[in-house]
């Protein structure tokens, strides 16, 4: 039963009134509690109607959300706790809770290079305290793949600042191909993650292009407010991503449909976890499937094809076939020269 953000403040404003046993509570006293709680949390000042807090305690007292709160009418009147020790921020938490708290706390520590993420340490680590207390040391169920030894992850949190403030950053930045590192203006944008890596999608000072720089090979950065942050309100994410395997988007160049054949072994793979959303099936037959991508070539995209094999085979187009086998028959090369 999903619960709005009103209806806590609610239920935790009766609980923190029925706990309070100095006092005795009509149903009027709690509806001018929650509306006073809603006013000062949430800025609403139209108050709270008799029935709703009617059906608050009601709700309180089911098994909808767990609570099963003892409230007890004394004198057909005042309300209160029957056990003056409950308080529904003192549930013991189910098996299925500690399962569901166990996976998110896997999930949320994955992020924790980012700010937002940051202010949440002591609430995870509070979880997971509680998570221990409750149940045995169990081992995870969720496991997501991460190499905290990659390097540039201590930019996450300023570079993700940058782009929220709209600022101007000076990079030092060394390329795989550089020599030596430089140092430009850069317009940050976005921070997209592919294959473990991180990536900063912005546009250069003196460029129109916009460009993909890999966080591992920078080496340094700072705000720079004496240039003004150039916003492209053209750019999107998802529409600028929609047509590419991976970051590298050659602009200038368009989809192409790209025809593979994959062998039967591998098909179920790849029809379960296509290589792009584009991706349709063509032809299914006794050796494998022929399926087809409408995507602009990358760098990303031969890797991905490379990494299948023997078990992949490019069709068309015929430019595409030739690099594909190039990149193979160099393979090839590279074991018949060194076994000689």
């Amino acid at each position: 039963m999903p619960v709005n953000r009103n209806a806590l403040i609610r239920y935790t404003t009766i609980d923190k009134c029925l706990r309070n046993r100095y006092r005795k509570w009509t149903l009027e006293d709690l509806i001018e509690a929650c509306s006073d709680a809603l006013y000062e949390y949430e800025g609403i000042d139209k108050g709270v109607s008799r029935r709703t807090i009617q059906l608050d305690i009601q709700t309180m007292r089911s098994e909808k959300l767990g609570y099963n709160a003892p409230i007890v009418v004394i004198d057909r009147k005042y309300y209160s706790y029957e056990d003056p020790d409950y308080s529904i921020t003192q549930l013991p938490l189910s098996q299925q809770d500690l399962e569901k708290l166990n996976d998110a706390v896997e999930i949320l520590k994955q992020f924790q290079g980012f700010s937002h993420f940051q202010e949440m340490s002591g609430l995870i680590q509070k979880l997971e305290n509680k998570i221990y207390i409750e149940q045995s040391k169990e081992r995870p169920v969720i496991h997501i793949d991460k190499n905290e030894e990659l390097k540039g992850l201590e930019h996450l949190n300023g570079l993700y600042r940058a782009i929220l403030n709209k600022q101007c950053i000076s990079i030092e930045y060394k390329s795989f191909s550089a020599r030596k590192s430089a140092t430009f203006e850069f317009h940050p944008y976005l921070l997209k993650e592919f294959n473990n890596r991180w990536f900063l999608v912005g546009r250069h000072n003196k460029g129109k292009k916009l460009l993909n720089l890999a966080l591992d090979r920078m080496l340094r950065f700072e705000v720079n407010e004496e240039i003004s942050f150039y916003n492209d309100v053209d750019f999107h994410p998802e529409a600028y991503y929609k047509d590419v395997v991976g970051v590298t988007v050659n602009e200038g160049l368009k989809p192409r449909d790209i025809r593979l054949w994959v062998d039967r072994y591998n098909a179920p793979y790849v029809m379960t976890k296509p290589l792009h959303p584009s991706q349709k099936v063509i032809e299914e037959r006794d050796d494998g499937i022929i399926i087809n991508i409408k995507v602009i070539r990358n760098y990303e995209l031969e890797r991905l094809i490379l990494g299948f094999g023997s078990s992949m085979e490019v069709l068309s187009p015929s430019s595409m076939r030739k690099r594909i086998r190039k990149l193979f028959q160099n393979t090839v090369d590279r074991y018949v020269n060194q076994e000689e």
